[in-house]
């Protein structure tokens, strides 16, 4: 029975180069001499540090770049965590690099496949969703709907077999 998998998952690789590319250009800016400014990676989480918000900001700009350099999509990165105050004038922010599909938006590609009404089933799998179809053109059609309609989050569709 033909398939596939809709997943969310991030190249961790490039994600980690950006992240250096980024620690190397604050490096080397005039405008960040004698600043704390830095960025370090651990895992899935990026923590920016610098001496105040619009630091965080330039840090920020800079890190998007070399991603969308390195066709890493900006989506991956979740920036909703606030800027908090470490000690002195010191502040930082933790982004965390989105890895696979969360509930609610399993729930939802599940709910619009069946709403399309196409022949196609979607089953949650812990975090993807597998749909599954007796034609291929329906599975494409169901991927065309997903891109259009969820196109808040970075999906990518694995493991489609016919």
């Amino acid at each position: 029975m033909p398939s596939f998998d809709t997943v969310l998952e991030p190249n961790l690789v490039e994600v980690k180069n950006a992240v250096d590319q980024t620690a190397k250009e604050i490096g080397t800016r005039f405008d960040f001499k004698g600043s704390s400014a830095r960025i370090e990676q651990k895992d899935k989480e990026v923590t920016v540090y610098a001496d105040s918000d619009f630091q965080i900001g330039q840090v920020m700009d800079i890190l998007l770049a070399k991603l969308t350099k390195r066709s890493v999509d900006v989506r991956y990165v979740d920036r909703s965590a606030k800027i908090e105050k470490i000690g002195g004038d010191k502040v930082k922010q933790v982004l965390t690099v989105k890895n696979g599909i969360d509930s609610d938006t399993a729930k939802k590609i599940q709910s619009l496949i069946k709403q399309s009404k196409l022949k196609v089933q979607a089953a949650i799998q812990g975090d993807t969703v597998r749909v599954t179809g007796t034609k291929r053109d329906d599975l494409q059609a169901a991927m065309a709907l997903i891109r259009k309609d969820v196109a808040d989050a970075p999906l990518t569709f694995t493991n489609f077999r016919d």
